[in-house]
């Protein structure tokens, strides 16, 4: 993987804002008071120990969760609550799971256009054809035609990737998406995020790739027990961590 120049120009607006942000599930309290701008172009890695909350706070973006308070907004429009208008703002707002969530009964080919023609209107034939440019962009052109169990897991997670960019995201969220691969299959995933980020893509990264993080982000978000606790550089927040927390967090998954 090669690393990502800094010289990139992010816009200065906001493209997602959240802001006092609450969330409970029972007794629990797993996302406490968030606040957090991501800008257009910006890819921030969101790092911390199991149960802190990163992954419910992904989800929380585009309303897979619904929040207890606060306030969410997608390019200045809150997230709406229901019905169409958040089916259209989940449609700016891509998602790549853990588990990669393909239709098993359908062909790469076949999961890359469903969403631009059922939600998007786009005719066939134009979405077969962006499909297969996706398809060859994330290294699987020659794989249109195969199912999902025909697949590596590597395979199945870069289709998913390719059906996210189909729907022409304003922001892409990823959720742990490397955790259920072998580890012979993380870099070719990892490889495809990293040309993602490249290119001005504003993305949103849940992840326990270090490396990743340190040639990818413009900043890491370090969470830990529901609350965002550190916000800095990758360079910063691996070589100088502010909080105690973070450094602890640091010296146990860095140590080995």
């Amino acid at each position: 993987m090669q690393a990502i120049s800094d010289e990139r120009l992010i816009g200065s607006d906001h493209l997602l804002e959240l802001s006092n942000v609450q969330k409970h599930f029972g007794p629990l309290h797993v996302l406490k008071d968030i606040n957090l701008t991501v800008d257009r172009g910006e890819v921030v890695v969101v790092i911390g120990p199991s149960g802190s909350g990163k992954s419910t706070l992904c989800r929380a973006i585009n309303r897979l969760e619904p929040i207890d308070s606060g306030t969410v907004k997608v390019d200045g429009e809150p997230l709406p609550a229901e019905g169409k208008a958040l089916a259209r703002l989940r449609s700016d707002v891509g998602m790549v799971f853990q588990s990669f969530n393909l239709f098993s009964h359908k062909t790469a080919l076949e999961n890359v256009t469903l969403g631009p023609v059922k939600v998007r209107g786009l005719r066939k034939a134009e979405a077969d054809e962006r499909a297969r440019e996706l398809l060859d962009r994330v290294g699987l052109a020659e794989k249109a035609d195969a199912m999902p169990a025909q697949l590596s897991g590597g395979q199945q997670q870069r289709v998913a990737i390719a059906r996210a960019l189909a729907m022409e995201p304003k922001l892409l969220l990823f959720d742990e998406p490397t955790s259920a691969l072998d580890p012979e299959m993380i870099s070719e995933v990892l490889d495809v995020m990293v040309e993602l980020a490249g290119s001005g893509m504003t993305m949103i990264v849940v992840s326990h790739e270090m490396g990743f993080a340190r040639k990818a982000a413009h900043r890491v978000v370090f969470m830990d027990e529901g609350e965002i606790v550190e916000t800095a550089t990758p360079a910063d927040f691996f070589d100088n961590p502010t909080s105690r927390r973070a450094k602890s967090f640091l010296s146990k998954i860095l140590s080995h």
